[in-house]
C-alpha cells in the first residue's frame, strides 16, 4: 500500500532506486502504530496545499493542458532541461511556457524526473497515485464548476461501483463532460478523452488501488479499480475496464447522424462491433491474469 500511494520520487537521473514521501509514510505508520490498520485517508491533510500548486499553473495559458498532458501515459511531459530560474523578476514578467510551468511543477514536488526521450529529452511524469489524485481534483473542478454536478457525479460512481451499472455513468460522461470538452481548447479526439472522464469521476483512493496502463501479462489494461485489500469487507466491486475510440470517419457519419442513433443501434455499426470484440478479447486475457495474481478474492467486472 505504502509503495503504491507514496513511492515514485526521482530527484536525480543518476539514482537507481526512487524514494518515498517521508511525511506521508509517517503519518502512514503513525497511524497503523496507533491503531493497527491502515489510515482510511491514504492523503495527510498536510499536503493537500499542493493540489493549490497544480491549480495555480492550471490557471496559466497552457497550463490546463499541461495539467491534463501529465495524466497520460500515452503522451509525456516532455521538456528540453528544467529550468531554475524562479525569482519575482521571471514569474511576474517571462512567458510561462511548458518548460517553465512543468519545472515549477516538478519543484513543488508534484511531477518527477521519468528519464530520458531517445533524443535526450527529459521525461517528466506523476509521481505515485496520491500526487495523481491532486490533478485527477483539479480537472474535475474544471470540468463540473457547480456543485449539484459534482454531486450527481458521485451518485453514478458509487452506484458504478455497487453495482457494476455503468449507463448512467456513460449517460453523465456525456451530458456533463464531453460538452465542457468541446468548449475547451484540448486535444479531447481520442481513447483518452473516454479514458480520463472515467478516472476523473471514479477515482477514490479510500476504497480502490486505481492504475491507468497497468501491465497484465503481454499488454496494458486502460484502467483497473481494485479494492484495497483493507476495505474488502465491503460490499464493492473490482472493476476492468477496456476503452475503444472510433472515429465519424471510419463510420462514415456526421456527428448530428450519430447522436441521432440509439446505443443498439451504435454497437450495431460494423467498426464498432469490430471494437467491441477485440476489446472483450483483450478483457478475457487480462482478467486471467488478475485472478492467477489475486484469486478469488475478487469480485471482477470487466
Amino acid at each position: 500500500m505504502m509503495r503504491i500511494f507514496y513511492n515514485g520520487y526521482n530527484f536525480s537521473n543518476e539514482a537507481e532506486a526512487l524514494i518515498y514521501n517521508p511525511t506521508l509514510a509517517l503519518y502512514f505508520l503513525k497511524h497503523f502504530q496507533k491503531r493497527c490498520q491502515y489510515p482510511r485517508r491514504i492523503l495527510d491533510t498536510n499536503l493537500a496545499m499542493d493540489k493549490g500548486k497544480i491549480t495555480y499553473i492550471s490557471l496559466m495559458p497552457n497550463g490546463g493542458q499541461l495539467v491534463i498532458d501529465a495524466l497520460d501515459n500515452n503522451h509525456q511531459v516532455v521538456i528540453s532541461e528544467l529550468y531554475d530560474r524562479f525569482g519575482l523578476t521571471e514569474v511576474l514578467q517571462m512567458t510561462k511556457n511548458t518548460q517553465f510551468m512543468a519545472s515549477l511543477l516538478y519543484y513543488f514536488g508534484v511531477l518527477t524526473l521519468g528519464g530520458y526521450t531517445e533524443k535526450g529529452e527529459l521525461i517528466l511524469r506523476i509521481p505515485n497515485l496520491v500526487v495523481q489524485k491532486l490533478y485527477v481534483e483539479r480537472i474535475r473542478e474544471v470540468l463540473l464548476p457547480q456543485s449539484t454536478a459534482r454531486d450527481e457525479a458521485v451518485r453514478v460512481a458509487k452506484l458504478f461501483c455497487q453495482t457494476g451499472n455503468m449507463q448512467p455513468l456513460c449517460q453523465f460522461i456525456e451530458q456533463s463532460c464531453f460538452k465542457v470538452f468541446d468548449n475547451r481548447d484540448y486535444r479531447w479526439t481520442s481513447e483518452f478523452t473516454i479514458k480520463t472522464a472515467f478516472l476523473i469521476l471514479l477515482f477514490d483512493d479510500t476504497f480502490y488501488v486505481m492504475d491507468s496502463e497497468a501491465s497484465l501479462g503481454r499488454g496494458c489494461a486502460d484502467l483497473t479499480m481494485l479494492v484495497r485489500p483493507d476495505m474488502r469487507r465491503y460490499q464493492l466491486l473490482d472493476f476492468l475496464i477496456e476503452f475503444k475510440y472510433v472515429s465519424l470517419k471510419k463510420v462514415e457519419l456526421s456527428g448530428e447522424q450519430v447522436r441521432q442513433l440509439s446505443v443498439s443501434e451504435l454497437s450495431a455499426l460494423e467498426p464498432v462491433k469490430e471494437k467491441l470484440a477485440e476489446s472483450k478479447t483483450q478483457l478475457g486475457n487480462y482478467r486471467q491474469v488478475l485472478f492467477s495474481r489475486y484469486g478469488e478474492k475478487l469480485r471482477l467486472r470487466t
